[in-house]
């Protein structure tokens, strides 16, 4: 549907279930971005929060009063939203567990970021494995043994390391971008690709990049020389950007 600093959501279709990976858009951008693949909002089964910050969770009060979804979000997540709505669906898991939805299993894992119980997910169907994978430090080797075997995998590539180094973000600020509980670099990005990514993915989306502190084709040119480094040429190199939903991906 979307990504970067000013909001991420992203859809997941089967035949039986629509589930929605955050919710940073308002409901009104939700459900035009949902028309225009010819979807609609109020078929909405479940939606996944991977933490609190605002990207990710700006529409989920009105999109919870105005459809049935069922909100799955952590305890210490819930709490940091201070959410009142009685009558919405929440639907509580802790990190690391396995959501079973319809025909969709969606694997669970903790993320190092600045949040208060960040994850990342795996949503697996019929043998077709989707990692979804933004907002954290650096890649543990948890996250990298969670997203192996991935047949697409849509993953953070926030800041170009020159650039951020001469933002006019405040210190504080490009410090906290840069640590290890903030954003994945291209340079981080191209790295884990050239070295330990499976080459499995038929598809990689590079994710959540800063309007500020990055540029697609800087992005790209790290992710497609890294790739072609490891060999991995069958892997298909996307961009998501933050004002227009992506293609869609069919399996």
């Amino acid at each position: 549907m979307g990504s970067g600093s000013n909001g991420n959501a992203t859809f997941v279709a089967t035949e039986r279930v629509r589930l929605l990976i955050d919710a940073g858009f308002s409901y009104r951008r939700i459900s035009q971005r949902l028309a225009a693949i010819g979807e609609r909002a109020e078929d909405l089964n479940a939606v996944i929060i991977s933490h609190e910050h605002a990207d990710h969770v700006s529409g989920l009060a009105t999109l919870a009063k105005k459809t049935r979804a069922a909100v799955y979000l952590t305890p210490p997540t819930r709490c940091a939203l201070a959410w009142t709505d009685s009558a919405a669906r929440v639907e509580p898991f802790g990190a690391g567990r396995s959501i079973v939805l319809g025909d969709l299993e969606i694997d669970t894992f903790t993320v190092p970021h600045d949040a208060i119980d960040p994850i990342g997910c795996c949503v697996r169907w019929r043998g077709v494995k989707v990692g979804v994978v933004t907002d954290l430090g650096y890649l543990p080797d948890s996250v990298k043994y969670h997203i192996r075997g991935c047949d697409l995998l849509i993953l953070e590539s926030n800041y170009d390391t020159e650039m951020l180094r001469v933002s006019p973000y405040p210190f504080f600020v490009r410090q906290r971008v840069g640590s290890r509980n903030g954003h994945l670099s291209n340079h981080e990005v191209a790295g884990f690709l050239s070295a330990e990514f499976d080459r499995k993915a038929r598809t990689l989306v590079l994710a959540h990049l800063s309007e500020h502190n990055n540029h697609p084709e800087v992005a790209r040119l790290f992710a497609q020389e890294a790739l072609e480094r490891a060999g991995a040429r069958g892997t298909r190199l996307h961009i998501a950007r933050q004002h227009e939903a992506s293609e869609v991906f069919e399996f």
